[in-house]
């Protein structure tokens, strides 16, 4: 009964609980929310205002491009005297490629022809050869006969075959009309240089043997001097070696079949074997010919864009100045 009349009195009074009145102090005390929002606005969007305000020039690493330095545009001829080089560039590798094209037509002939001396019967080589006339009868195939001296022997090398080192056997052929020949016998491996490791190699009495008669030898630049005082020949210096064994200038190739099992039954006794009855000149024109014709349509072309390339902005503005 006390607590119900003393909570009237109170009401009566204006006097109200904390509890209660917290709540009303609070709602009466929030601001508006749009005052709250517009002052949101102006705090996010000063900042943006004040970088916007800012100029380049302010930046202390800022160039005008009016600082930079000057740079030439050429407004007349666009194109310099390297246009000169670029045109003979595809001018001259369309000359090399018809040159070689003249030469593809000019070693398949020759070869054509030297296969035909290949499928004719072996002439009997006359007692004495023109050193002069040799060029007319190159891989032409050809019989002889005599005594090889073998003491006169010249090991040409090193010669490789099927991965192995040897060398090529050279002797003299005394024949019976009292002229001697070189005759290339053919290729031993390096264990049976010396002689008295090959006595079935060296025949004795008449021999007959069958080759190509073949012009002398040129030697490239890379290939060493022949040493004849020390026995060691690089090459076959077919004048060379006529001299030092009081022969004429003839060389003669022997030629036997490519047989695996005869071979190296010849390899393992230490005979020399002859090279087969094949034309091996090289022909490689074919490639040279795509090769130039190839560097001469691609350097046009690019010959072609540079012509036709549009001149810059800066340039079309300076020559439209100068019609001013």
């Amino acid at each position: 009964m006390n607590c119900p009349s003393s909570f009237l009195r109170g009401l009566r009074a204006g006097s109200i609980p904390p509890r209660l009145s917290q709540p009303t102090a609070l709602a009466t005390r929030r601001p508006p929310s749009r005052p709250i929002h517009h002052r949101h606005r102006q705090l996010t969007t000063t900042p943006r205002r004040r970088l916007a305000d800012k100029q380049a020039a302010d930046d202390p690493g800022f160039t005008s491009i009016l600082d930079a330095p000057p740079q030439i545009v050429r407004a007349g001829k666009r194109h310099g005297p390297g246009i000169i080089l670029l045109a003979l560039i595809p001018i001259t590798a369309f000359a090399l490629g018809t040159w070689q094209v003249q030469r593809l037509g000019w070693k398949t002939d020759l070869i054509a022809k030297l296969e035909d001396r290949l499928v004719r019967d072996p002439l009997p080589l006359p007692p004495s050869v023109d050193p002069s006339a040799v060029h007319d009868f190159d891989y032409r195939r050809v019989r002889a006969t005599g005594t090889f001296r073998h003491d006169q022997e010249m090991l040409i090398g090193p010669r490789m075959r099927d991965g192995k080192d040897g060398y090529m056997v050279v002797t003299p052929l005394e024949r019976d009309g009292g002229t001697t020949v070189l005759v290339n016998r053919g290729w031993i491996s390096k264990a049976h240089r010396d002689q008295r490791t090959r006595p079935d190699s060296l025949p004795t009495g008449q021999v007959t043997v069958e080759g190509l008669l073949r012009e002398p030898w040129k030697k490239n630049m890379f290939t060493p001097e022949n040493r004849p005082d020390r026995g060691m020949f690089y090459f076959p210096d077919v004048k060379q070696m006529a001299e030092l064994t009081g022969s004429q200038p003839v060389w003669i190739e022997v030629t036997m079949e490519p047989e695996f099992m005869r071979m190296m039954d010849f390899e393992a006794r230490g005979i020399p074997y002859g090279r087969p009855a094949e034309v091996n000149l090289r022909n490689n024109h074919a490639q040279y010919i795509f090769t130039w014709y190839g560097l001469s349509v691609a350097t046009a072309i690019m010959l072609y864009m540079v012509l036709k390339k549009p001149a810059s902005s800066i340039t079309r503005r300076v020559q439209a100045t100068k019609k001013f």
